[in-house]
């Protein structure tokens, strides 16, 4: 056998991708999409007659934002009224709204509306990582290893495997961090115990988790993270910014205009991802709004004083990491940073600066380690041994605490933040009232003291205890975490004997009968898309075929336009600055129009 049964998934906020283990190279193969690239925008689109994924979406995402969804995993499995969705609603040009406690999101497709979860278009994005997959390898893939922030909570990791389950995959999480751990472990080839730093840096969180690694035992000591700071943050940021400069230089408010926002967001994210590498950069968006050309320029420091605050924000997780793990930051041996906004220059020198001046490792890609983690971590549970992985253990933690509501509302906790896993513990408890028939047992995750600035995630009630005065009856409550993060909780009534245990599912999420409904309807997606190829591969031909006629009359007239001012310029040395001026506005009023129109193409 040539590859693992089993793939791996890096579902990021900005871009996914999907890979899988070479048994015969001991490496891992990262496998490129339709359109020969490594790594997919996690877009996905809806118009009259069509849905598009990936590059396609992202594409024409200026023309039709309404429809266009994107950060996807910013809503998953987050409640409506939470602050976190709540801020991220101004900056969404597609429709938010709420469906029981949840968010939904209300697109067009087929002149119909469509009312959508957030696990629904995952899995839209998920089945197209499986068929990439599958077309690169030749076989049938139901199994993965999709990675997820530490910091997800439980609701939002049944999400995401409520999204495999209706993409057809049985889906296995891991986390990001831990992901980049087992990558380390295997390219860097560690000898002896070494403590690492782990910061994810992605498009829409902040992981940091403080990992010691040992002859192949890759075990997790803490994690923390932030969900509101992640690239998108910053790209908003500047978005706000510009939006105020340009009401301020033209008197005109682009604010509720989506095609101008999206432009102005690629804009502002090029310029970020540019003065990464550059002290200073310019934004030139051509007719922005109302024919207006907004040019303007942006220098490293002025973007660093406007996100001053979100760049000291990464600093707290990385704190509270060191703090929690009990490892002194002189002891950690190597920091490594992984995600696009890990490579911001003021990011990795107040990180440098806390661990007194020491530098980020750069043998690491920051690109591949998590998809490489995850498909190591996918090959080792399809059984494979092969020398360089069969020996890589993973021991994980319990990201937040969770445990159980006690009288007055507080919460009692079971199993703390970074416990580590697999792990089970008990603890004793009684009733509330004389003589009380049932005792119901609330779950929670959280680390507040009252349960209700907590996460309810499941109830269950054990009936027919022993009756007793009140705080006699011993009432034996269990939590039992796995190694793929599977809880279970029991309940035993030490004197009658009655027991009963169920897993925690949260009530918030995907009910099975909604699971399967979506799996029927993301069957009918693909099966349009099938209806529509062939008729789309003529329409298809005639498209191309008038696009390049237009195309070569386009460039054939901007051709001439260039000569033309060029061979002014060589006759027209001494010329005044107002005739420099004039030919220069002729110029644009030829080749803008063109420009529009092939940028529009």
């Amino acid at each position: 056998m040539a590859y693992s049964d089993a793939i791996g998934i890096d579902l990021g906020t900005s871009y996914s991708c999907v890979g899988v283990w070479d048994v015969r190279k001991g490496c891992v193969d990262i496998i490129p999409n339709d359109q020969g690239n490594r790594t997919t925008p996690t877009y996905v689109a809806f118009s009259h007659n069509k849905r598009l994924i990936g590059d396609a979406a992202k594409n024409q995402a200026t023309f039709n934002p309404r429809n266009s969804v994107f950060y996807i995993k910013r809503l998953l499995g987050r409640k409506f009224n939470s602050e976190e969705v709540q801020s991220d609603l101004k900056h969404f040009p597609f429709e938010v709204f709420r469906k029981g406690e949840m968010s939904h999101i209300r697109v067009e497709h087929r002149s119909e509306a469509k009312e959508l979860s957030p696990e629904e278009i995952s899995a839209m994005f998920l089945l197209k990582m499986k068929e990439t997959a599958e077309a690169y390898l030749g076989t049938s893939i139901d199994t993965a290893v999709v990675t997820v922030p530490a910091h997800f909570n439980h609701c939002q990791r049944q999400a995401t495997k409520d999204a495999g389950t209706i993409a057809g995959l049985e889906v296995r999480l891991l986390n990001e961090p831990s992901a980049v751990a087992i990558s380390a472990c295997l390219d860097k080839g560690i000898i002896g115990e070494r403590n690492l730093l782990i910061c994810n840096f992605g498009g829409g969180t902040f992981d940091v988790s403080a990992v010691t690694v040992d002859e192949g035992i890759v075990e997790v000591k803490a994690t923390a993270g932030d969900g509101r700071l992640g690239g998108l943050d910053f790209d908003n940021r500047l978005v706000n910014y510009f939006i105020q400069e340009f009401n301020r230089k033209f008197m005109k408010d682009i604010s509720t205009n989506h095609q101008a926002i999206h432009r102005l967001r690629i804009a502002c994210e090029r310029a970020k991802r540019m003065l990464s590498s550059s002290t200073n950069t310019s934004i030139e968006i051509d007719s922005l709004f109302d024919g207006i050309d907004f040019y303007t320029s942006l220098t490293r420091t002025r973007f660093e004083e406007l996100c001053d605050d979100l760049f000291r924000g990464t600093i707290i997780p990385v704190e509270r990491v060191l703090r929690d793990s009990k490892i002194d930051r002189r002891s950690i041996h190597e920091i490594i940073l992984i995600g696009g906004s890990s490579r911001m220059p003021h990011f990795v020198e107040l990180l440098s600066g806390l661990f007194d001046g020491k530098l980020p490792s750069k043998d690491i890609n920051p690109d591949d380690a998590v998809i490489c983690g995850a498909a190591i971590q996918a090959a080792i549970n399809a059984g494979e041994r092969s020398e360089n992985i069969q020996d890589l253990l993973l021991l994980d933690v319990v990201p937040q605490t969770l445990g159980i509501e006690t009288e007055g509302g507080l919460m009692s906790a079971l199993l703390k933040r970074n416990t580590a896993t697999p792990m089970k513990k008990s603890a004793i408890f009684s009733t509330y009232i004389d003589n009380q028939p049932d005792f119901p047992v609330h779950i929670y995750e959280g680390e507040r003291a009252r349960v209700k600035d907590n996460n309810l995630i499941g109830k269950l009630k054990l009936s027919g205890i022993s009756p007793g005065p009140r705080g006699i009856p011993q009432i034996e409550v269990t939590f039992d975490i796995d190694a793929s993060d599977h809880i279970s909780v029991s309940v035993s009534d030490k004197t009658s004997g009655k027991s009963m245990r169920a897993s925690v599912v949260n009530n918030n999420c995907l009910s099975t009968e909604e699971i399967e409904r979506m799996k029927g309807d993301a069957k009918l997606y693909n099966a349009e898309n099938e209806q529509e190829a062939g008729a789309a591969r003529l329409a298809a031909k005639y498209e191309l075929e008038s696009y390049s006629y237009g195309l070569r009359h386009s460039l054939a007239k901007l051709q001439t336009t260039v000569n033309d001012a060029i061979v002014w310029l060589e006759t027209s040395q001494e010329a005044s600055k107002e005739e420099y001026e004039e030919r220069r506005s002729d110029m644009k009023a030829i080749a803008n129009p063109i420009l529009q129109q092939l940028l529009q193409s």
